[in-house]
């Protein structure tokens, strides 16, 4: 199968492109070229920080995966011989945060703060004319926080805990949707290889952790204590109110369709995630 991947020289799209290679994909990187009888990723700059919410950099997030999808989405709708699949790659901050609701693909959201609007607003960009919906079978996968050795969030957290100053955020009771980049290429390259995939799936590991459990489990591995958490009013302080709701309370997300879908973890358990990354 050939593939072209938005985004492909990141950290998961570096990750992606390996491992279909392997399997014997030819793979080539785009940005906003059309393309016609091949399968598309995008991730439409999903691996870059959310770092700063002014104004002008909520513009740029916007630009860089709605406007962008936007453009894919044209292009297959123009192209006389479209691709057989689509997957767009978009994130968790659909669903609303939350200590108690437990999420799963069926999950209303979309509709509570930046985040959760953004990621509306790009899949809904994805969307096809009639006619090429009916040929065009469609995969988004909502990811969790990308675990990963060489990039993701273990780069920006490991030196606290490395330091032994590591610890939960707020109360450590929210939940922490994460998956590790192995298996986040793997469900990629699921969708794309079988074809009765289609539809939403959340790109999270099965198990249900805390910030608290994350945080302890990343300690124990490096051989460091999790004593210090990160005060809620710090976080607050640091990040304004819209962007700390998101770290103090999290959201607590199953990856029921993906299960469904025949999708083998390799690794469905934090402990091991971490061990592999940090070993």
């Amino acid at each position: 199968m050939k593939i072209l991947i938005g985004g492909g020289t990141g950290f998961v799209g570096g990750a992606l492109t390996r491992l279909l290679r392997s399997k014997g994909h030819v793979v080539e990187h785009i940005s906003r070229r059309p393309g016609a009888g091949i399968s598309w990723v995008s991730d439409g700059g999903g691996g870059e920080e959310l770092g700063g919410w002014n104004r002008q950099f909520q513009e740029e997030v916007v630009s860089s995966r709605v406007h962008t999808t936007q453009t894919l989405a044209t292009a297959i709708t123009e192209a006389k011989k479209p691709p057989r699949i689509w997957v767009l790659l978009t994130g968790v901050g659909y669903y609303r945060p939350s200590l108690t609701t437990e999420y799963d693909e069926n999950s209303a959201g979309g509709d509570f703060d930046f985040m959760s609007r953004l990621v509306r607003d790009w899949e809904s960009a994805a969307q096809l004319a009639e006619d090429k919906a009916q040929v065009v079978r469609h995969v988004i996968v909502r990811s969790g926080v990308v675990l990963g050795k060489d990039g993701g969030a273990i780069k920006q957290m490991i030196w606290p805990f490395w330091l032994g100053v590591g610890g939960s955020i707020g109360s450590g009771r929210q939940y922490f949707p994460w998956i590790h980049v192995d298996d986040l290429g793997g469900i990629l390259a699921h969708a794309l290889e079988n074809d009765s995939v289609s539809g939403i799936l959340n790109g999270v590991a099965p198990a249900q952790n805390t910030n608290r459990e994350f945080a302890v489990t990343l300690a124990a591995s490096l051989g460091r204590p999790a004593v210090l958490p990160l005060p809620e009013f710090a976080v607050r302080a640091v990040l304004g109110a819209e962007r700390g709701v998101m770290l103090l309370e999290g959201q607590r997300v199953m990856p029921v369709r993906t299960l469904q879908s025949g999708y083998k973890y390799r690794y469905p358990e934090l402990r091991a995630a971490l061990e592999n990354i940090v070993t």
